[in-house]
């Protein structure tokens, strides 16, 4: 299911992406959230605070990625100046982060992933490819990618888009580890591996393509 509030949108294939991925349009202007609301019961001081997400860290120039950001982090994801999160959870994005998304002019793209556990894991490769092509496009940037611990899902399309930057596997494979550290997944690693980037190549690569 796709849900765009802008339905002249002009640069997203209308074909799969209607089944794997929910967009919405936010303007600027919309319905600000207030201090009050953004650090509700946090002491006065909390104002000055910038908190980042969990696991939050730069993937490369204007490429984000972190666990699910929280009211707490609001701040911190403003000095970002994003244009676009991708959230690789299936669940409704919570209201408060749909209020902070629209006082802030940034657009959601929604590719619903379920969180398996092993030896259940079910990586949809064609959703992986739908929210590369949401990465990889310079429009979207900055852009901040999240599931739900910053670690599986967000980890397998970081992993598949490092290897569109030609990083060989064991870079790949230490970068998730980082990440998933104790939590990490066989079916994961051998899911980036197997993954094919020939169709995605002839995208424009906005950023570094060095190899590791």
């Amino acid at each position: 299911m796709k849900v765009e509030l802008n339905p002249n949108h002009h640069h997203q294939d209308q074909g799969t992406e209607t089944e794997m991925c929910r967009t919405i349009e936010v303007v600027a202007g919309g319905v600000v959230l207030s201090p009050a609301k953004q650090v509700a019961g946090a002491d006065d001081c909390a104002d000055d605070l910038f908190i980042p997400p969990l696991n939050f860290s730069m993937v490369d120039n204007g490429i984000f990625r972190s666990g699910f950001p929280e009211s707490a982090n609001f701040s911190f994801l403003q000095t970002l100046g994003l244009r676009s999160i991708i959230c690789l959870c299936p669940e409704p994005y919570p209201e408060a982060n749909v209020e902070f998304l629209k006082s802030n002019g940034i657009k959601l793209f929604q590719f619903g992933i379920e969180g398996y556990k092993e030896p259940f894991v079910n990586i949809p490769e064609d959703t992986i490819r739908e929210a590369l092509k949401v990465v990889l496009d310079v429009r979207n940037h900055p852009v901040l990618i999240h599931c739900k611990r910053g670690k599986h899902r967000t980890g397998c399309l970081v992993g598949c888009l490092r290897k569109l930057q030609r990083w060989c596997l064991t870079s790949v494979f230490d970068e998730y580890q980082r990440f998933a550290a104790a939590k990490a997944r066989v079916a994961d690693q051998r899911f980036m591996e197997m993954f094919d980037v020939s169709s995605l190549k002839h995208l424009p690569m906005p950023f570094s393509c060095s190899k590791r």
